[in-house]
């Protein structure tokens, strides 16, 4: 209960209830853009901070074996269940969607663990880094696939909801990865880790008053602006169909059990486990999309997009955040 009255939850759900009223609440489109950069900024310094203090250890490299293990087998069986039931286009873009992670979910995660005396290791932020970007480049394989395979058996490939679609040219894979782990973002995070871990102590305690006491403040504001676009993409799951409404939830509960069971058989802490969980349970609503609106247009947008923010990210910033860190303290403790 007390999770529901942290006041970045609050500001989330009163987000989520300005929208659903049709309020003209709007954050401005430049703040909110500011305060992801921040946050992911303070982030990357924090990790940055406490890999100075623990150096590469085993955990440290056990953690994120773990973290690019998972990044790989989700999307591969999220793929394998959806195309019994979907396109495999829709397939493709829904497991990278799920294979992919939210930075914003992990960032409330770790103020969760924060806030509850939880310690986690620094280097998790460098796992959510290396677990973003492998299902996307999973998704354009397998696109490329099945374009390759529509057109050697002459059949026609169709787009959902719509006409069919003159298939893109296959990407580059050298493109696709240079775009995935340059992008700004991603860039900001990794760069904020390597400016944490370079200045020690020194540089924590001069970037506190930024990177610590304002981060709350910051990450409250950020989760109203996204509980206000939240409610106004609720609409986008009309009239889908309810097995995959279902997924949205139940697949990051598998998820989770998932990297839970790993976590318990290599003997992470509750707190570093409790994030490589939130991470295999959380789903991309901003850099896969970006990325598949343009190189998967065979796909429904609406239905991977809907489901992730529409459906799965409130579930774990309301309920998933304090059930993974439950579970985890009672397998791992």
């Amino acid at each position: 209960m007390n999770s529901f009255l942290d006041p970045a939850i609050l500001f989330f759900a009163f987000g989520v209830v300005a929208g659903m009223l049709k309020s003209n609440l709007e954050i401005p489109h430049q703040i909110s853009r500011f305060l992801s950069l921040y946050l992911l900024m303070a982030l990357g310094l924090k990790g940055g901070f406490a890999l100075a203090k623990s150096g590469l250890t085993v955990e440290v490299v056990v953690s994120l074996a773990c973290a690019v293990a998972l990044a790989i087998a989700i999307p591969a069986m999220s793929f394998f269940v959806l195309r019994k039931v979907i396109s495999g286009f829709d397939a493709a873009a829904i497991a990278a969607t799920y294979g992919s992670v939210s930075a914003v979910t992990f960032i409330t995660a770790v103020q969760y663990l924060e806030t509850h005396g939880i310690p986690f290791g620094g280097h998790m932020a460098a796992a959510m880094a290396l677990m973003e970007s492998p299902a996307i480049v999973m998704a354009i394989v397998t696109a490329n696939m099945l374009r390759q395979r529509a057109a050697g058996g002459g059949l026609v490939a169709a787009a959902s909801g719509s006409a069919a679609l003159t298939a893109p040219k296959s990407l580059s894979m050298g493109r696709v990865l240079h775009e995935s782990f340059t992008d700004g973002a991603q860039l900001l995070l990794l760069g904020s880790m390597l400016v944490g871990l370079l200045s020690g102590d020194a540089g924590k305690a001069s970037m506190q008053p930024f990177s610590g006491d304002l981060f709350k403040g910051m990450l409250a504001f950020f989760l109203l602006d996204m509980g206000l676009l939240t409610a106004r993409n609720l609409g986008q799951l009309k009239g889908k169909a309810p097995a995959l409404l279902a997924y949205g939830i139940c697949a990051p509960l598998a998820h989770a059990g998932l990297a839970l069971t790993l976590a318990a058989m290599v003997g992470m802490s509750v707190g570093n486990a409790t994030l490589l969980t939130v991470l295999a349970a959380s789903a991309s609503y901003i850099a896969v999309p970006a990325v598949l609106r343009h190189a998967l247009p065979e796909a429904n947008a609406s239905l991977y997009f809907g489901m992730s923010l529409g459906l799965t990210f409130p579930f774990n910033i309301l309920l998933g955040i304090p059930l993974y860190a439950a579970a985890a303290a009672r397998l791992l403790t």
